[in-house]
């Protein structure tokens, strides 16, 4: 039995963010430059504070919540051999700034059990919803059983959640013999219905990895886009783009109204890391895709970063610090499989030549151009160098492997994925070879298309030594319904010999690792614009153990 005593977020996390963001900002700025930020700018990020260092705590609350107070769902996330994250956030009235919740601290009892009855509660406690962190709840239980399926449940006042399921790894040093994953990404409200997630919903899948785009920082108009067979009539603070803390926050609500999102939570464990969207489009580092300042636009990534927070099974590890994050981390499923999961949003350098698609030259050729950072990278190959899993899967963002856009000699390549920081490629080429990782998977979201491609040592020789495979996961909605065969699909697959599959449609990837191979099927259904089309199999490809490459299953 766990002990039954109150978790209380760690004094160590709590923290003024107008101290944390102008401390953060200033060490990427320099102090004179970062003393442009005027009070209203800060205003703009931040309409709270955190519960300051010795303060007193505001009186607990837990009745007088007059309507459901669990309407964006539950979550949970990385989980360990022994913890998980399980998540929710207090939202009566979802669509406004404080979710109908006030400024009170609201006490949340959490419960696991083995069965979704919860005829045997297991591990309980009590966590406070903190109006500063949006009444979000974060709660890290641990002294769980290792490869174990566990069920979850809030309550506050009468109010109970729904049920959650999660699971934790197997034990750290357990050859484990199977794991069933799936891959998501790029979830456009406006775009259509998650019909993807409800039958993610349904897959039988140990853990889901969440590689991007998980909002969009574009309006969304009273309609909800391409959403008009609900009669949901939203209010107008969605039809402007996000910038300030209010804006994200409310953002969040929206996607998490959608009932489908919340099944797919509810269901199993996520993953989750970041690309562009959830600040900014093509943001890179401190530098916005716009001519906003960078010490302003810092600020807005502050908000960002603290809202993706509030709103994810995260722990206090990946708690901002003003406009930082380290949201890379390493995760492990026995000996069978390391995850690297990456960020290649917060440490990058500028996109080269304008982030316009450009032929390989010396600005994007430039060895002091990286992607992931110096520290990321180093903490990338030094992971792979004490690894002991027989599979080392990297899920990140953006595509990896080389994506020619036309057969020509100097056919432009996109400036805004590997493709524009092919020093830092080669670097991590390198260090997996010099590694010896035989095994090497690269999940990634960003594209809104499925492809399956071979990890080539040198893209320039098809004839070069395959050294791992890559598979992005298309879209849930972005990019609306999309085709079997885009219009530039014969193209592609002439201009780029490692692609050896390509479909527009949306859907996810589900992978089955084993000690002798990985299968990786792409389910895809027809459409998004009106909800309820079946899902089906678009493509199945094996990669063995040892043999990198692609094979049809």
């Amino acid at each position: 039995m766990a002990p039954t005593g109150r978790h209380s977020r760690p004094a160590e996390h709590a923290f003024s963010p107008h101290d944390a963001v102008m401390g953060a900002a200033a060490r990427h700025l320099g102090r004179r430059r970062f003393l442009t930020v005027t009070a209203a700018a800060a205003a703009l990020a931040f309409s709270t504070n955190l519960p300051a260092r010795g303060a007193v705590a505001a009186p607990l609350r837990t009745a007088r919540i007059s309507s459901d107070p669990f309407t964006l769902g539950v979550a949970s996330g990385d989980p360990l051999p022994d913890s998980v994250l399980l998540w929710t956030r207090l939202a009566p009235e979802p669509f406004l700034e404080d979710g109908g919740m006030g400024t009170e601290r609201v006490a949340v009892e959490w419960e696991v059990a083995l069965d979704e009855y919860f005829a045997a509660v297991l591990f309980r406690g009590t966590a406070d919803a903190h109006a500063e962190y949006n009444h979000s709840v974060h709660v890290d239980v641990k002294g769980l059983t290792a490869g174990t399926v566990y069920y979850y449940r809030f309550r506050t006042g009468a109010w109970l959640s729904p049920t959650g399921r999660t699971r934790t790894a197997p034990p750290a040093d357990s050859a484990t013999s199977t794991l069933r994953l799936a891959a998501v990404a790029c979830q456009a409200y406006q775009d259509g219905y998650y019909t993807v997630h409800r039958h993610l919903a349904q897959e039988d899948v140990d853990v889901v990895f969440h590689l991007g785009d998980y909002l969009y920082e574009y309006a969304v108009n009273s309609e909800g886009g391409e959403r008009r067979y609900t009669d949901v009539v939203l209010p107008d603070v969605f039809n402007r783009e996000t910038m300030t803390l209010a804006d994200y926050r409310l953002r969040y609500s929206l996607y998490k109204s959608d009932e489908d999102l919340r099944a797919a939570h509810a269901a199993h464990p996520f993953v989750v890391t970041w690309d562009d969207h959830e600040t900014e489009n093509n943001y890179a580092g401190s530098i916005p895709e716009n001519g906003i300042p960078p010490e302003e636009f810092l600020l807005r990534r502050a908000a960002a970063y603290r809202a993706f927070w509030e709103n994810q099974p995260l722990r206090t590890a990946q708690l901002p610090q003003g406009p930082d994050a380290r949201l890379y981390r390493r995760l492990h499923w026995g000996t069978l499989a390391q995850f690297d999961i990456l960020d290649t949003r917060q440490y990058r350098s500028d996109q080269a030549y304008d982030d316009r698609p450009h032929a390989p030259g010396p600005e994007s050729d430039d060895p002091a151009r990286t992607i992931t950072g110096a520290a990321q990278e180093q903490w990338l190959l030094d992971g792979w160098q004490s690894s002991a899993a027989l599979w080392n899967v990297m899920p990140q963002q953006v595509c990896f492997s080389q994506r020619k856009f036309d057969v020509t000699a100097d056919a432009p390549l996109s400036m805004d994925a590997w493709d524009g920081y092919r020093a830092s490629r080669a670097r991590v080429v390198a260090g997996a070879r010099a590694a010896g990782v035989e095994n090497w998977l690269i999940l990634t979201g960003d594209v809104h298309v499925g492809y399956a491609l071979d990890v080539k040592e040198n893209f320039d020789d098809p004839a070069s030594a395959t050294v791992g495979t890559e598979v992005t996961c298309t879209s849930v909605a972005s990019g609306r319904d999309g085709v079997e065969r885009p219009a530039n699909w014969d193209l592609y697959m002439r201009a780029n010999p490692h692609m050896r599959f390509y479909d527009g449609r949306r859907g996810y990837v589900r992978a089955e690792l084993d000690r002798q191979a990985t299968r990786l099927d792409f389910r895809t259904v027809s459409a998004i614009s009106t909800p309820g089309a079946p899902i089906g199999t678009a493509a199945s490809f094996v990669t063995e153990a040892g043999a990198p490459g692609l094979n049809p299953a």
